[in-house]
């Protein structure tokens, strides 16, 4: 039986990922303090947070419909070929080494203390970064190199670690690999499709044992939200970056981090 109560933790938790997902905070590490606040956990619990991320997910696809599309019609170009092949080399690393320790991360990395920790760490160097990399080299996508590509897949598979946050992994390794904050981050979004399209399918085929029909209007509610929460920040966030550095979500991180340090 659904409760109303149910509905509503599925509307919060929605929000958390879509606005989180693909901001330089780790969506992992919200959704983990916030289900735990509402009370919201075990292996439902699992299997939905993992469920509202093709939420975020499909929003990306959309507002990039129009390049993934003509890449699609285009498979044959050499700007096709070296973009695919782009994101290929970076979706490898992280898709490798997930898969060797992705049972053990998750028996575990996944609790408060960890994500404290990460979220922390992962501010100061955010802090580090934004301070040192100056005069970028690469203002484009299609200027980007396999070898370049490749650093900033390496750079995601920290972001196996929960807190860290996979955009703040790679967008930060896109900048110390000379990208510009616009073109670091539409890669960091780009990449996002690929790797989160194959970890979420992974961890639904596992835990799709958890699901049940009635179910259903919490998941279906949990992703709408995240589908919807994540296109506005997704717009929001490129125009934010387009004036101003990633000063904000580190200071936000270290703040948010003791906080819930201080609580638990």
């Amino acid at each position: 039986m659904i409760l109303f109560t149910d509905i509503w933790k599925a509307l919060i938790l929605g929000i958390v990922e879509g606005v989180t997902e693909f901001l330089p905070v780790s969506s992992t590490g919200h959704l983990i303090l916030a289900g735990s606040l509402l009370s919201f956990t075990g292996e439902r619990a699992k299997v939905f947070d993992i469920f509202i991320q093709l939420g975020a997910i499909f929003a990306v696809v959309w507002i990039y419909r129009e390049k993934l599309i003509s890449v699609i019609e285009n498979l044959g170009s050499a700007e096709s070929k070296r973009f695919t092949g782009n994101l290929f080399t970076a979706f490898l690393p992280a898709a490798i080494i997930g898969l060797l320790i992705h049972s053990w991360i998750k028996a575990y990395l996944f609790n408060n203390l960890t994500v404290v920790a990460a979220l922390i760490l992962g501010g100061v160097l955010i802090l580090i970064i934004d301070r040192k990399i100056k005069n970028p080299k690469i203002s484009e996508l299609d200027s980007m190199s396999p070898r370049l590509a490749l650093g900033v897949g390496l750079a995601q598979v920290l972001s196996l670690f929960p807190g860290i946050s996979r955009s703040g992994a790679t967008i930060m390794g896109g900048l110390v690999l000379g990208l510009d904050r616009k073109t670091a981050t539409e890669f960091s979004f780009f990449l996002a499709i690929p790797t989160m399209f194959a970890a979420t399918l992974y961890d639904l085929l596992k835990g799709i044992k958890h699901l049940a029909i009635p179910d259903l209007p919490v998941f279906a509610a949990g992703f709408i939200v995240s589908f919807i929460s994540a296109l506005f920040v997704i717009k929001t966030f490129l125009k934010f970056i387009a004036r101003h550095d990633f000063t904000i979500f580190a200071y936000y991180r270290i703040i948010f981090g003791i906080l819930i340090l201080l609580l638990i």
